[in-house]
């Protein structure tokens, strides 16, 4: 596992210490643009571009697919139902939208009650012992990003913070412990990518 070895013996105690309450500039004037999609019931295309921008834009032949009916339709129904599974499950029927990128999307939305589920902050929690499953934090299932969902919450309530609060501050921290490379592949399938300024955007 990429993370050097915790001192903190539980993710209660890595908060208290390690909270980060200011949220990142460009994200920030982000939610700003959005507030208005919650109370509307949906979000158009644009504003989904813009979404899917900010979290992977390497992935934008895919999400570029999805037509203004029907980026507005699934929206309407993610965002009307109270069920997180039956959410998630809408928004992943859009193409280019995998659990990470539908997670990111509620956290704009909503950063109140939404964090964005990647490969740090659950690599972090799987250190930490708060997660026990996908040691590797890749190829989330909807029941791993519910676990997920359910332990900021948690832990939001009882510091009186957002759940993206929380989330970005493991996502800082899996940057601050990180050790040697952070997508573990097998040696004879390493490809040598070049790195791209997409690819190492602050969140």
């Amino acid at each position: 596992m990429p993370l050097k070895r915790l001192r903190y013996p539980s993710l209660d105690a890595l908060l208290a210490r390690e909270l980060i309450r200011e949220e990142h500039e460009g994200t920030a004037a982000l939610i700003r643009e959005l507030r208005g999609v919650g109370a509307r019931g949906f979000f158009t295309r644009a504003e989904f571009r813009q979404m899917c921008r900010w979290k992977s834009p390497r992935a934008r032949l895919l999400w570029e697919k999805n037509s203004p009916a029907r980026v507005r339709a699934v929206s309407r129904i993610a965002l009307a139902t109270r069920d997180e599974r039956a959410r998630m499950e809408a928004l992943t029927s859009l193409a280019g939208v995998g659990v990470p990128m539908a997670s990111a999307i509620l956290t704009l939305i909503d950063p109140r009650r939404y964090g964005v589920l990647d490969i740090r902050a659950w690599q972090l929690l799987f250190a930490i012992r708060s997660v026990v499953a996908n040691r590797r934090g890749q190829g989330f299932t909807i029941g791993q990003w519910l676990d997920f969902l359910a332990a900021l919450r948690h832990h939001a309530r009882h510091l009186g913070v957002t759940a993206r609060t929380v989330e970005y501050t493991l996502f800082h921290c899996h940057r601050k412990f990180q050790r040697g490379t952070l997508y573990v592949q097998p040696r004879a399938a390493r490809p040598r990518v070049r790195r791209s300024r997409a690819a190492t955007r602050l969140r």
